[in-house]
């Protein structure tokens, strides 16, 4: 299962480089994951600085 990004996400970008298979993208005021290419890796979720990023 992909990973999720809440609507705490400030869209600050951080997680964006720790994607290895650049899964995540901006949606308007937030950043998505799309499932479809997330690799369920976890890299994403520890970059995070406001925990809004889960599995």
């Amino acid at each position: 299962m992909a990973h999720t990004i809440s609507d705490e996400c400030i869209n600050c970008g951080a997680c964006d480089d720790s994607c290895p298979v650049n899964a995540i993208s901006e949606a308007g005021d937030k950043r998505t994951i799309a499932a479809d290419t997330c690799i369920d890796c976890g890299a994403c979720v520890d970059t995070c600085p406001v925990s809004a990023i889960s599995a």
